[in-house]
């Protein structure tokens, strides 16, 4: 069959199309009306929603009521009219729209001057209100483009409290976790090993090597003035024999060494120490006195 040209209208705020529609008649109609049944015919229903959508795709009132007085075999019901009429006068009280920050002052006037300035272009300004502006550019970029122009904007929350910006505090870095000790002292290796076998026979030979004793320091540490230590010292280099010497370290520990001295100058004395197995350099105000071993 051809298609046709034109509906029939019910008071039930219904319409029936009888046979198939030409496209542009569908397609509107489509919009306008809820298809409720197909068959023979199809039957299109008229609601609050199916007008609104029409309305949304551009079309007003007038152009609903032309279309359908032009397409209908029938009169337009009384009752579809009010309905248009009444969704038609609704339709658009309440808009809706995107922005990414806005501009609100009791001074209509300031809003004016910004509007007005050029410079102002490029944050994309309309007024909403008589004290309030909406942009396209984001909260950041309005503030700094307001305060480029000589103006003093401050930040507000959703709240529409003033943002307070507080210096950033310098923290210490946090510190890395120490490492884990492990339970009980390391395993000796093979250098750790060696080298206590040779501070023991060091120690060994100090404890055993003869020295000669005079009254008054017998079995104790060394005593002699700074100049006898200097001179016995001095001698020791010359003749690259060793000697026994009483020192006192940094922390106070008293011990006792066998070294044979190599030189002596600057108030140290570098000496090759036997309880250490190594050449040392020692301050000469720490050595507590010096003995020349036994032959």
């Amino acid at each position: 069959p051809e298609p046709l040209d034109h509906v029939l209208l019910q008071a039930d705020l219904t319409a029936v199309a009888p046979g198939p529609l030409e496209r542009p008649l569908a397609e509107t109609l489509a919009v306008l009306a809820d298809v409720e049944s197909k068959g023979g015919a199809t039957v299109y229903r008229f609601t609050p929603g199916s007008v609104r959508r029409a309305l949304d795709a551009g079309k007003s009132a007038s152009d609903l009521h032309a279309f359908l007085a032009a397409h209908s075999r029938t009169p337009v019901p009384q009752p579809l009219t009010y309905l248009i009429d009444d969704v038609a006068r609704k339709h658009g009280h309440l808009r809706i729209g995107a922005a990414s920050a806005y501009v609100r002052c009791d001074d209509e006037a300031l809003l004016n001057e910004i509007l007005a300035d050029k410079r102002s272009q490029g944050l994309r300004l309309r007024r909403l209100a008589p004290t309030v502006l909406a942009a396209q550019a984001d909260p950041g970029a309005l503030l700094e483009g307001l305060r480029s122009m000589g103006f003093a904007p401050a930040a507000e929350s959703a709240e529409g409290d003033v943002l307070i910006h507080r210096a950033h505090a310098h923290r210490t870095p946090p510190r890395t976790a120490p490492e884990p000790v492990h339970d009980g002292p390391p395993l000796p290796d093979d250098t750790m090993i060696g080298a206590a076998v040779r501070a023991i026979r060091a120690g060994d030979l100090a404890s055993t090597t003869p020295r000669k004793d005079t009254p008054e320091t017998a079995g104790a540490l060394p005593r002699t003035t700074a100049a006898e230590t200097l001179a016995t010292m001095q001698a020791a280099v010359l003749t690259g024999e060793a000697v026994w010497i009483g020192y006192v370290n940094a922390e106070g520990s008293a011990s006792q060494r066998v070294i044979a001295p190599i030189r002596v100058e600057g108030g140290f004395v570098t000496a090759y120490d036997h309880t250490a197995d190594e050449v040392r350099t020692y301050p000469l105000h720490r050595v507590t006195g010096v003995a020349e071993l036994a032959e």
